[in-house]
């Protein structure tokens, strides 16, 4: 597992991909801890969108910092496997005891702004989050339980549903409708 050449061979699905990704590329030249949340300006997370097996729902969480419906995710934490860490996130942030990888390659990437915000007492500055979002199926007959740390609710939406719970148009409209066109898009020429 190699992140800087799973990146460099992933192919852009559109201008904002092609931009961020060399983004994230010259920010792993210029910085060694690129994978830990000590480096403020920027670091890596890892998402998962995910379907149910039927391919009509997506699992999303209520974010407590964001105020928002959205994908799980979290910070790589010095861990460069960001399979792992999308999939350990999709666990503990949901309950889903069995998620796997719909294709174990990137599935999307992304710079995402974070604002300043508080957590356990401390002030974190606004800074960016590298992130990489793989594609994943769950078990939507799994118990749902909600991590109370970081959600306030776990819930399946349909996939035109994701987009219209979300409070941050700028995810809906960018993210969160690329990612289900991607997936609809791999879906039909899977089953074609």
């Amino acid at each position: 597992m190699n992140l800087y050449s799973d990146i460099e061979r992933y192919r852009p699905c559109c201008p904002q991909e092609e931009a961020d990704r060399k983004q994230m590329l010259s920010f792993m030249e210029k910085n060694t801890d690129y994978l830990d949340r000590s480096n403020q300006t920027a670091h890596f997370s890892a998402s998962a969108w995910t379907f149910n097996k039927a391919r009509t729902k997506v699992l999303m969480v209520y974010h407590r910092l964001y105020d928002s419906w959205s994908w799980t995710g979290g910070h790589a934490d010095g861990n460069e496997d960001l399979r792992s860490v999308a999939l350990c996130e999709l666990k503990e942030e949901t309950g889903v005891r069995t998620p796997r990888l719909l294709t174990p390659d990137i599935f999307s990437l992304e710079i995402l702004t974070v604002d300043g915000h508080f957590k356990k007492g401390a002030y974190v500055p606004s800074h960016l989050h590298l992130n990489i979002t793989y594609l994943a199926e769950a078990d939507e007959a799994d118990t749902l339980i909600v991590n109370e740390a970081e959600n306030r609710a776990v819930k399946w939406w349909s996939p035109d549903d994701a987009l219209r719970v979300s409070s941050e148009p700028w995810f809906a409209e960018r993210i969160y409708r690329k990612l289900n066109e991607k997936a609809f898009s791999l879906f039909a020429r899977c089953s074609g």
